[in-house]
């Protein structure tokens, strides 16, 4: 193993509660949206891509209707995010100046573009990881996205870290081992490892040379 690709959200930190004060800033407002968006909503969209979460949380829009709407969500979230951060997860920090001490480590998430970066903005966590990626600035799959950073960085063995179904079959689109992030939001049926908090990955990745 030469490298660890993360997902973010539920695998890296919980960003829900301050998603929802830049959501609900924007939904108030709208003739038609019914109700708030609450944290059990968002959390049964982690792990989709813009354009599906508009579709399960907006179906009383129309499609150019949500695509305006999860524009101007994105405006409001982003600049949120980078001022207010998010929830990240116990020992992160720690584990990943362990762990970039010995392997490569990369984020590739289901996220707009400008997500990524306001993780980065507020936490200063970028020191850690050399490259991500995001369908916000590609338009492909995380499964894509994954192999694109593998090629890019010449990647011979990385792991791939997630919390959702659709990480893990990602992983398995580009053919690399999948560690389940239990405490996150998703439940997974098939991975090579699995761990119950974010140090728990030091039981299962050798540190030492």
């Amino acid at each position: 193993m030469d490298s660890i690709i993360f997902d973010l959200d539920g695998t890296l930190w919980d960003p829900i509660d301050s998603v929802l004060e830049a959501w609900n800033k924007v939904t108030d407002d709208h003739d038609k949206v019914k109700g708030k968006v609450t944290r059990k909503h968002l959390e049964g969209t982690m792990g989709l891509q813009m354009k599906e979460i508009g579709e399960k949380l907006f179906p009383e829009l129309d499609e150019e209707e949500t695509g305006q709407l999860l524009e101007n969500l994105s405006k409001h979230e982003i600049p949120h995010l980078s001022k207010n951060g998010g929830h990240v997860y116990d020992h992160v920090e720690a584990v990943l100046e362990k762990l970039s001490k010995r392997y490569k480590l990369f984020i590739v998430s289901n996220c707009q573009h400008g997500y990524i970066e306001a993780f980065y903005e507020f936490h200063g966590l970028d020191k850690h990881f050399l490259d991500y990626e995001n369908p916000g600035r590609t338009g492909l799959s995380k499964g894509e996205n994954i192999k694109l950073v593998m090629e890019r960085n010449n990647l011979a063995s990385p792991v791939y870290v997630g919390d959702t179904k659709g990480d893990q079959k990602a992983a398995e689109e580009a053919g690399v081992p999948f560690v389940y992030a239990r405490y996150g939001f998703g439940e997974v049926d098939e991975y090579e490892h699995a761990i119950d908090s974010f140090d728990e990955l030091m039981k299962i990745v050798p540190i030492e040379s």
